[in-house]
């Protein structure tokens, strides 16, 4: 899964992607490193990221889900948002898949506007809001808790008919430093519910704190994690570095 970000405050590559030509150009250059999903995002989740309006974040979206459609035939069409109104409004123009880093918390219509919609769901963790989310998480067991909670919500997903779920741990998002390794390093523990999981560590803080660098030093980092998230159960990655990430699932498979 490539990351586009339509977004002016991404953490690594916010306004980078503001006119149609750049977008494309992008898009066809995911493609060919072996993206078979590109995930649009209108709305910073970043901690601390400025709140937007629904409107301002339909209308970063939805011409790019239409752009995109325009001019891909294969590629599967990502939207990151947890509105359902968002959800929906890009779906009708094309968008095959939601991506929601709430898990249905932050909006509450959205599971049965996915279950109207049919299409497949990533149904991530969060404490708190991409607001207030890293000031000060805590957990007694993040393994169990977050496992207690893709139960609770797959139930609720299943009743509602949605069974196309994939599930996301939420590196990054209400978690320390040490809560993003144990979870890593319990990655497998998830592959009991018998649904795909994806990761997105990709230049995160996770790997800047420990090696001390910056997003944009943080590609070998990243390499090696999703290394490591391969080889622990993860179906899908979430990347800016498609190539690199492309070449990296191409050698964990050789493994299997």
């Amino acid at each position: 899964m490539g990351i586009l970000n339509v977004t002016p405050d991404s953490f690594f590559d916010g306004g980078e992607h503001t006119n149609e030509e750049a977008i494309v150009q992008k898009v066809n250059s995911m493609e060919y490193d072996g993206a078979q999903i590109i995930d649009i995002g209108g709305y910073s989740t970043r901690p601390g990221a400025t709140e937007i309006t629904e409107e301002e974040e339909l209308a970063r979206v939805l011409p790019i889900v239409k752009l995109i459609k325009s001019n891909f035939n294969d590629l599967i069409i990502s939207v990151d948002t947890f509105r359902s109104n968002v959800a929906e409004k890009c779906v009708e123009a094309g968008a095959d898949m939601i991506n929601d880093i709430s898990g249905g918390g932050l909006d509450h219509n959205m599971f049965s506007c996915v279950a109207n919609l049919k299409v497949p769901y990533v149904l991530m963790h969060i404490q708190g809001t991409p607001q207030n989310m890293q000031k000060n998480p805590t957990y007694t067991n993040v393994v169990e808790e977050i496992k207690s909670y893709f139960e609770e919500k797959i139930n609720q997903l299943n009743i509602l008919e949605i069974n196309d779920i994939i599930l996301d741990p939420g590196f990054g998002f209400g978690k320390t430093v040490a809560h993003n390794y144990e979870l890593l390093n319990n990655l497998s523990v998830f592959k009991s519910f018998g649904l795909p999981i994806m990761v997105g560590i990709s230049r995160k803080s996770m790997i800047n704190k420990v090696i001390d660098s910056t997003p944009e030093e943080a590609l070998n980092g990243t390499t090696v994690l999703n290394t490591i998230a391969l080889q622990l159960g993860a179906n899908i990655l979430r990347v800016h570095d498609v190539k690199e990430a492309n070449e990296t699932i191409k050698l964990v498979n050789k493994l299997k």
